[in-house]
């Protein structure tokens, strides 16, 4: 029983991430796309849409980094318990 339960843990986070890379694969190519026609459209601004272009990119980018993070979080964190937190408030 313990092992099923750890290896849905391990699919959990797997799916946390790989919809998460799946997600900011897709926002990036919708604002990739965006900004070329933009720049078709007024060559001028392409300065100002690049820099607006990265601000929003690196944001959107986060959003994995941040479920990598918690995905390695559940998959490795130490499962406590109750016993052991007792022991460990137990003062003498």
């Amino acid at each position: 029983m313990e092992n099923l339960s750890m290896d849905l843990l391990y699919m959990a986070a797997a799916v946390m991430m790989g919809l998460a890379a799946i997600g900011a694969a897709i926002g990036i190519g919708i604002l990739g796309g965006k900004f070329l026609e933009g720049a078709a459209r007024q060559p001028d601004l392409i300065p100002l849409l690049r820099t607006q272009f990265f601000i929003v990119m690196g944001l959107v980018d986060a959003i994995p980094m941040i479920a990598v993070g918690l995905g390695l979080y559940v998959m490795f964190r130490r499962r406590v318990s109750r016993e052991t937190l007792c022991r460990l408030t137990h003062t003498h």
